[in-house]
């Protein structure tokens, strides 16, 4: 048999299923227009002295190389908006692993209400933001039902308008309002481990605890790492929930995050430059925490 028999056949550009292509092809151009294009357009902007103009008015927009980037890193508001981020990351996302993991082990065992309890975690999860912080301002209002049961205990300034603590009681908010999605992930991961391993471990003598870390853990590694890129990504495009519970970002900037500041300086101060710098720079970030998060779980 010969080289050039052996050689695999070249699988055309459209695939073996041509009508498969065709019908992934409208999704494909969604990708292109809504996620894509404005991703290029972003790093162009970063690069060069933008401004935003009028219909048919053209200006020069110069290359001025990483000078955004120098001013960007350089701006105390970008640099404490990151540290905010990092508060609010290392609250939420070891909260929402550990309690989605639990939570759904719960459920998966079969309790009693499992139904209620299921759409108890989910309904926050489709509940529009606006509602929910509505209620949570009521809540941690200084006059406030958290307040009253505290009594003394409570803080002063009260937890929203508190700069140590207004990130945090975001964090809080944000892990019960996603708490169902991840859940759900946690759920359908538990289905698939075989019931005769935790038969097994009960047949050596594990008790509860050891069949959780020795059987359930490793056997939902997987959803672990999704569940872990999904909250870092969730929590690094933070822009609703400061926005709306701090009045942008307050006290003093105590809340503002990387896409807050992203929208202030590029749609209010119309400097779209200096935004899309920022945003460069949390693509970045992000990105080498979800392969870190990846690896280390995968490492464990």
């Amino acid at each position: 048999m010969t080289t050039t028999q052996l050689r695999t056949p070249r699988r055309p550009w459209w695939g073996v299923q041509p009508i498969g292509t065709l019908f992934a092809l409208p999704y494909l151009v969604f990708v292109a227009v809504v996620f894509v294009y404005p991703l290029c357009f972003a790093v162009y902007i970063a690069f060069h002295d933008y401004i935003f103009t009028a219909p048919g008015v053209s200006v020069p927009t110069p290359f001025v190389g990483f000078d955004n980037f120098a001013d960007v890193l350089t701006d105390p508001k970008v640099l404490q908006s990151f540290r905010n981020t990092g508060v609010f990351l290392v609250i939420f996302v070891p909260l929402t692993v550990v309690l989605s993991l639990i939570l759904a082990t719960a459920l998966n065992a079969g309790i009693r209400f499992v139904s209620a309890f299921r759409v108890a975690f989910y309904v926050p999860y489709l509940t529009a933001s606006v509602s929910l912080v509505g209620v949570w301002m009521l809540l941690f209002a200084q006059n406030g039902l958290i307040n009253t049961i505290l009594g003394p205990l409570a803080p002063s300034p009260s937890w929203l308008i508190n700069s140590g603590l207004a990130m945090p009681t975001i964090a809080l908010y944000v892990t019960w309002k996603q708490l169902g999605f991840y859940i759900l992930l946690y759920l359908a991961a538990l289905q698939n481990i075989p019931k005769e391993l935790y038969e097994s471990a009960a047949t050596d003598g594990a008790n509860l605890r050891q069949r959780f870390l020795n059987v359930t853990v490793p056997g939902v590694r997987a959803t672990t790492t999704l569940v872990l890129i999904l909250a870092i990504i969730l929590g690094a495009n933070l822009f609703t929930e400061p926005y709306l519970l701090t009045n942008g970002g307050g006290p003093d900037g105590a809340s503002a995050t990387p896409v807050l500041l992203v929208y202030q300086k590029g749609i209010q101060q119309q400097n779209p430059d200096t935004a899309s710098a920022i945003g460069m720079l949390l693509v970045i970030v992000v990105g080498l925490l979800s392969m870190a998060a990846s690896r280390l779980n995968r490492e464990k």
